[in-house]
């Protein structure tokens, strides 16, 4: 097994105060693998730019300059995002997208004290096997 080591220590990472990241799961459950370069970048910058709900305003013009796109380039890169399920957008609202998997059209929980519906806790205690099935009773 390799052993890691902190190559340059005088530039080590540290949480900044205004904080933003990039899910491991992007590559770990391959979603990176379902989107070319510019759609990449264009996620790059969302994360980068995005509030802690994953919201940001950037225009279209900005954006493009930014990434050095033009604006058709922009627009497939926004359009492979969508479809990947990464982000969803409405002019001019991006929002980047929790990678949490979902099940049967249900969305992700945030993890911010959101209420639930009794049946989607059930039925999530039982696809996970949080709860025991209920046993007949005994003659």
């Amino acid at each position: 097994m390799k052993t890691k080591r902190v190559l340059c220590p005088e530039r080590l990472r540290h949480a900044p105060h205004r904080f933003s990241w990039i899910d491991q799961r992007l590559v770990r459950d391959g979603h990176i693998v379902r989107c070319g370069p510019q759609a990449l970048a264009l996620y790059l910058l969302l994360v980068t730019v995005a509030d802690a709900q994953g919201l940001s305003y950037y225009s279209d013009k900005t954006a493009a300059r930014l990434l050095s796109l033009n604006e058709a380039g922009l627009r497939e890169a926004r359009r492979s995002l969508r479809e990947a399920g990464l982000i969803a957008y409405e002019s001019p609202l991006y929002q980047v997208l929790s990678l949490e998997p979902t099940s049967a059209g249900e969305q992700p929980v945030a993890r911010t004290g959101q209420t639930l519906p009794i049946s989607a806790i059930l039925r999530r205690m039982l696809e996970t096997g949080g709860a025991q099935q209920p046993q007949p009773p005994s003659p």
